[in-house]
């Protein structure tokens, strides 16, 4: 089937309620077109310069999602256009996205990453970091706004252990969104990818990040 085809199929079984957020990574440009004009809008990438460089070739209406490990220094280079960041997992990354932000006079939306995996090579912080950092240190940012969690399930056929992993994302969610903050507007829950998304749906996910149903196998 076409990119075409993968994205209707998708968006027609998805509730109104969850953002699709289409994973582009390695893929090139014409087949993000392909999907922008069935009305795709939201984009994935893991790497910033390659955002960087789609951002800058595409068309502008287009929210870009940084979905990879971010590294502080390059933060940088995405401040002026990112729509929203999923993986800050330190408080020295979301103050830079903070200082970055400020440069470019605006407010940057950010998930929260937490480890729910058993995977050492998983990245995100602890539960109780999350909430710690949220009662603490998040108010005196003031060009960040954190709008919610995100999780990655273990690489596992296990289903009871990954769905087990996503309630618990769902569960931290709950438990994070009653504390209280300005900059603190918790509705997102983005968790769910080609292989577990209706698992995730049904777990309390709100945002999923698919690619290989939709682009077909990634170039690497």
């Amino acid at each position: 089937m076409s990119i075409q085809q993968n994205l209707n199929t998708l968006i027609n079984d998805l509730p109104e309620t969850v953002t699709l957020v289409a994973v582009s990574k390695t893929k090139p440009n014409s087949d993000i077109m392909e999907a922008y004009h069935v009305g795709q809008r939201d984009f994935g990438e893991n790497k910033i310069q390659d955002m960087v460089e789609k951002a800058d070739a595409l068309p502008k209406d287009i929210r870009w999602h940084m979905i990879g490990h971010v590294q502080r220094n390059k933060v940088k280079y995405m401040a002026g256009f990112v729509h929203l960041i999923h993986g800050i997992d330190n408080l020295k990354l979301l103050k830079e996205v903070d200082k970055q932000a400020q440069k470019h006079n605006r407010i940057i939306d950010c998930l929260l990453q937490i480890k729910i995996a058993e995977e050492d090579s998983k990245f995100g912080m602890t539960a109780a970091h999350a909430k710690t950092m949220l009662q603490t240190d998040v108010a005196a940012l003031k060009n960040i706004r954190i709008v919610g969690v995100m999780g990655m399930a273990t690489f596992t056929d296990n289903h009871d252990q990954i769905k087990n992993e996503f309630q618990r994302l769902k569960t931290i969610f709950e438990d994070l969104k009653s504390i209280v903050s300005p900059n603190c507007e918790m509705k997102t829950i983005s968790m769910g990818m080609s292989g577990d998304y209706p698992l995730a749906i049904a777990c309390g996910s709100n945002m999923i990040r698919v690619g290989s149903s939709i682009f077909g196998a990634r170039n690497y």
